[in-house]
């Protein structure tokens, strides 16, 4: 019997790269892995279906999953997890010292409220810092002229103000303006990058600070998820638990890699003290950072779900148990 011909769109990760060269094989599937840049990746998967499997923000996926027919069923593997204190940006004239001063500002969210990024940032200062989502209006738009999407807006509860900005307007001049106070955004502003005096992070040493927090919480904020198009899964079911297998394996064979030539890693990438880093993640977050499977992520899970709630982008609380295919909740050893 002939392999099920799958097409997986996914960007260019080393903890995926096995995947890509063929080196991990999904049992009884023949996957074509397509290199696609993530915010192409969402376009194509939640405006056309393009693809049998991809990568989704997690945003995008947890809010499918509230529409009459959910388009896709996930499996517990996350491609892309970022700390996001480093993604708050305020403007210097602002009067924003502490992160509680951000209660009550205009907020800037880059092309419509509810992100990934920005509900990680807007769920961690609500948590740790005492800001209520609903304590702030929101600004949406592009960050830049040449930085716009359109084909998936969410509409939040009604105690979320947020008004669209108005044709030639961008987030980044407004920020640098002081039109808005902060921006909460994946991307960061080219005001920033080009060193204008105006824009500043408010977690200037961020790293430390997401240590702290991950210290603290033993969370890893979850971006992106992988799904597989409903109506390919409910014909063939088994194919689930036969990808989850092949990420976990590709995954391994990055960890090994880097267990393996931490010697060389230096020499090989040109990041100076790399094996230092890998070290000091080491003794904080143990021999797998990147963890799969639903019991091993189950905090960050119910954090992004509550957020979701919380933030008036949900009328109910989902549980961790409905966003994945129930062949995956069952944990295996390869």
């Amino acid at each position: 019997m002939a392999d099920l011909d799958l097409t997986l769109a996914c960007w260019d990760y080393d903890r995926t790269q096995a995947l890509k060269d063929g080196s991990v094989k999904p049992d009884g599937i023949d996957l074509r892995y397509l290199t696609v840049f993530p915010a192409e990746t969402f376009l194509r998967m939640v405006k056309f279906r393009e693809f049998d499997v991809s990568e989704l923000g997690f945003k995008f996926y947890v809010s499918s999953l509230l529409q009459e027919k959910p388009p896709f069923i996930a499996i517990p593997v996350f491609p892309l997890r970022l700390f996001r204190h480093s993604c708050i940006f305020v403007n210097s004239d602002a009067g924003i010292e502490n992160p509680g001063d951000l209660a009550g500002k205009r907020i800037g969210e880059p092309f419509a409220y509810g992100h990934d990024a920005a509900i990680w940032a807007r769920g961690v200062l609500s948590d740790e810092y005492g800001v209520p989502p609903a304590s702030a209006s929101y600004h949406v738009g592009a960050v830049d002229p040449g930085l716009r999407r359109d084909f998936a807006p969410f509409l939040p509860s009604a105690d979320i103000r947020v008004e669209p900005l108005k044709d030639g307007q961008t987030l980044d001049a407004m920020l640098e303006a002081g039109d808005i106070d902060a921006l909460y955004s994946a991307i960061t502003p080219p005001s920033f990058l080009k060193g204008s005096a105006k824009v500043r992070r408010l977690f200037p040493d961020y790293e430390r600070v997401e240590r702290d927090y991950f210290a603290k919480t033993g969370i890893f904020p979850i971006m992106h998820v992988v799904v597989i198009r409903r109506d390919v899964y409910e014909k063939n079911r088994w194919v689930a638990q036969s990808l989850y297998r092949a990420f976990r394996q590709a995954k391994a064979r990055a960890l090994d890699f880097y267990q393996q030539k931490t010697a060389f890693m230096n020499a090989a990438t040109g990041i100076p003290w790399l094996t230092s880093h890998l070290e000091e993640n080491g003794r904080l977050m143990g021999e797998d950072p990147w963890p799969y499977g639903v019991a091993a992520n189950r905090k960050a899970v119910d954090a992004f779900l509550r957020y979701h709630q919380e933030q008036g982008l949900s009328t109910r609380r989902l549980a961790a148990e409905d966003l994945f295919a129930p062949e995956t909740l069952v944990e295996h050893e390869h």
